[in-house]
């Protein structure tokens, strides 16, 4: 078994020094234990949500930092009211302290997965593959992702695009309990997800997509400043639509600037289904907002003088205090969060900040 464990395990780790892994949490993190023998070689970013005076246990081996919520506030002085209390959203602080190229987020309910042949997968070495390789959102390979291996283009797929584009976000998927929302969960509470499919695809320019945190990778130096997990939680009308939000708002700058979006392989699998009566609380202004909100994205047009993700997020935001405060206040609160997570992010990263207003480029 110790072998096998092994075998999965690549013998130099890929992007050792470039990744950070972050996690929040409001327990113990026991279900490292599992992850081990493929996360143990990278830094931990662990981002402790809740009562700040209650000590996070971390299983001993590991590289880490923690950060609680006194952390947060120390840091951010002011700004740290764009950071969620008591929801997972506040995983986005993580982003923005790292100081590494690469981000890897899971959920402290992920488990180790196993393909059909049964053998461990290591989720992490699948992002990396997927990240490093380039994306096709302007021509859909029917083969899908032309990069994995035994792929390729098929008959008919221009040559002048098989360059690819740069991949910013690698979107990977669940098996056992399902990403659902809580009407689903509730007319559905026995349902799993047990099929595996050896797939990855790139999701289409012009396509949203509804994006999971727990299991989800990207390119912070191409993506992160637009990875802002919003508002949610304690003391806010709603929850569990952080990594939507982000998802969205990401898929519309990757559009603009070229960038591709992975989903499909590699899955975990996910171990504990949340409450659907809970969810429903938090979910459900959620629920009839998105009716609006997924149109406004569709419509959503980026000026061409914005060049960095800073400048798109910026721009972003204003086009949610126009158009979206109508449906409620709290978008007009959103919108200035989304000023203050992006001044935040520059202060911690001033020469990303710098690299992305020089080198960005618009489609």
């Amino acid at each position: 078994m110790a072998g096998k464990e092994s075998s999965s395990v690549p013998s130099t780790p890929l992007l050792k020094d470039e990744l950070d892994i972050v996690i929040p949490t409001i327990r113990n993190l026991d279900f490292l234990e599992m992850w081990r023998p493929f996360f143990r070689p990278y830094h931990l970013i662990i981002v402790q949500d809740g009562d700040p005076t209650k000590t996070i246990k971390v299983p001993e081996g590991f590289d880490y930092e923690l950060y609680n919520r006194n952390d947060i506030n120390r840091i951010l002085g002011p700004k740290a009211n764009c950071i969620s209390f008591k929801d997972s959203a506040c995983r986005c602080f993580g982003y923005m302290v790292s100081k590494k190229k690469y981000i890897y987020t899971i959920d402290d309910d992920c488990f180790v997965a196993k393909d059909p042949s049964g053998k461990e997968i290591n989720a992490l070495e699948q992002h990396i593959k997927n990240l490093l390789s380039p994306s096709t959102p302007y021509f859909f390979n029917t083969l899908y992702d032309p990069y994995q291996t035994g792929a390729d283009f098929v008959r008919g797929y221009p040559f002048s695009l098989r360059e690819g584009a740069p991949t910013a976000v690698s979107h990977g998927l669940w098996l056992n309990i399902p990403d659902y929302d809580a009407p689903t969960q509730l007319v559905k509470p026995r349902e799993r997800n047990t099929r595996y499919v050896d797939a990855v695809l790139t999701i289409p320019k012009g396509t949203l997509f509804p994006m999971c945190g727990m299991n989800l990778a990207f390119d912070r130096e191409l993506i992160g400043p637009a990875m802002y997990f919003g508002l949610m939680g304690d003391g806010q009308p709603i929850g569990r639509y952080d990594d939507m939000w982000a998802g969205w708002c990401t898929k519309v700058i990757c559009d603009h600037l070229g960038l591709g979006v992975k989903t499909g392989l590699p899955y975990i699998w996910h171990s504990k289904a949340s409450n659907p009566f809970v969810n429903l609380k938090k979910e459900y202004k959620g629920i009839f907002w998105q009716e609006e909100l997924i149109p406004f994205f569709q419509s959503v047009a980026l000026p061409k003088d914005c060049t960095s993700v800073q400048k798109c997020y910026i721009e972003l935001s204003k086009q949610v205090r126009e158009k979206l405060a109508k449906i409620d206040p709290y978008f007009t609160k959103l919108a200035d969060a989304m000023i203050t997570w992006i001044e935040a992010w520059d202060e911690l990263n001033p020469s990303g900040a710098a690299a992305g207003a020089a080198n960005g480029t618009a489609k």
